[in-house]
């Protein structure tokens, strides 16, 4: 099977059926090498956090990356189809549209049916922020700025990593956003332990993030929203968010839907003012929820065709110059 077949399977299988719930799943598996890994850097390092977080960080990248590619290579030299059965389930589980449309779309359910206090329980599984005073259009603004954030780390960037380096390429960013995920915080335990899981999580996501965007706008044309706006709010508000990645979508997201993103939030009763992003053309109403899914799901599909293109062509050019 070829790559581009590889990557457009498991873009597929994950439309299909998203995550089920009682399989395993290899996030898990990382999750426990990072901890595993981090209590001896930890205990060996004592106070110098920033070294063990280092040290921690090129640990994990090298294990998952080498377990991947091993992998895979036994499988093929094995049996090829087993090989590429484990490249499609490997990209497969490091990306997650379904999931995302999954779990905000069970918050738009339960909206309509008009159960706030279900909503709020809804919203809590994919937000950190505290929900328990949150109204209707601060449950929508949580749901939309979800989905357009984790467009990129959920979606395009382990999708461009496949493309550029095969299954491993995804497997190995997945771990990256795994370790900021758990490591990134800027707490006390995580300030300087964190440093460089974070740091590489902004570098993996540069390119990404940066390529999605004219996605997004491109999506906006052809579900007619407004393409302009798109790109106004993306180069006006884009680099307001405390991300140097996040922003980007999430003021494409804005511009295109026309609602302003942002603004006050709460993180263990304490208040975060977030910069407000994109201007309150519309007021949120539950179906932003749909539109924003609905935005994810074709820029998911523009992203993966081109690019699958790109390198259908560059392999073809490769293979003509050989």
């Amino acid at each position: 099977m070829k790559p581009e077949m590889i990557i457009l399977s498991a873009l597929l299988f994950d439309f299909l059926i998203g995550d089920p719930r009682w399989v395993p799943h290899p996030v898990r598996g990382i999750g426990f090498i990072a901890s595993t890994i981090e209590s001896i850097t930890r205990a060996i390092f004592g106070s110098a956090l920033r070294i063990a977080g280092i040290i921690t960080a090129v640990l994990v990248i090298g294990i998952c990356g080498m377990f991947c590619w091993t992998l895979i290579k036994l499988l093929n030299e094995i049996n090829q189809i087993a090989g590429n059965i484990a490249g499609v389930l490997i990209i497969y589980f490091s990306i997650a549209p379904r999931d995302l449309y999954n779990h905000s779309n069970s918050v738009r359910k339960a909206l309509l049916s008009g159960t706030i206090e279900t909503a709020r329980k809804k919203v809590a599984m994919i937000v950190g922020r505290d929900v328990d005073k949150l109204d209707e259009q601060g449950i929508v603004r949580a749901s939309v700025e979800t989905v357009a954030e984790s467009l990129v780390d959920g979606v395009t960037a382990p999708l461009f990593y496949a493309i550029l380096f095969g299954p491993t390429g995804a497997f190995v960013y997945r771990a990256i956003n795994t370790m900021d995920s758990m490591f990134g915080h800027k707490n006390e335990k995580y300030l300087y332990f964190g440093w460089a899981s974070a740091r590489i999580d902004d570098i993996a996501n540069f390119l990404p993030a940066r390529l999605s965007s004219p996605f997004i706008a491109l999506s906006a044309i052809f579900m007619r929203l407004d393409f302009l706006n798109c790109l106004k709010i993306l180069f006006r508000d884009g680099h307001k968010h405390h991300s140097p990645n996040s922003g980007l979508s999430e003021a494409a997201f804005a511009g295109a839907l026309q609602i302003q993103l942002g603004g006050l939030n709460y993180y263990e009763g304490v208040p975060d003012q977030k910069p407000l992003i994109g201007d309150n053309v519309t007021e949120l109403t539950i179906n932003h929820i749909q539109k924003a899914n609905n935005l994810m799901f074709l820029t998911t599909v523009l992203f993966t065709a081109t690019g699958v293109i790109i390198l259908t062509v560059v392999k073809g050019y490769l293979c003509l110059g050989l």
